[in-house]
């Protein structure tokens, strides 16, 4: 494990250390604990976007989407035990 240092203003420091204490934990873990949270949450966002580039790659390349209003009531049908066709994409 390595260490790192962190320059923090004094009011961000008394915050995060009432709010380590109001957890129950130790400001250095409450900290450990914010930067994994935040380093998923970026994460996460950078996979959601590349699958939205690529989706868009996707409609550009073949032309084929499907009608939101359609694909809703499938689903909707589906989930009220009902048969549903499923809906058919359509050329752009």
């Amino acid at each position: 494990m390595s260490t790192t240092t962190l320059k923090l203003p004094d009011a961000l420091k008394s915050r995060i250390a009432q709010a380590a204490d109001y957890s129950g934990i130790t400001p250095h873990a409450f900290m450990v604990e914010a930067l994994k949270a935040q380093t998923e949450l970026a994460e996460r966002r950078r996979e959601f976007v590349e699958a939205a580039i690529q989706a868009r790659e996707e409609v550009v390349q073949y032309g084929l989407v499907y009608d939101a209003d359609e694909v809703f009531s499938y689903i909707q049908a589906l989930l009220e035990g009902k048969q549903a066709e499923r809906p058919a994409p359509t050329q752009l």
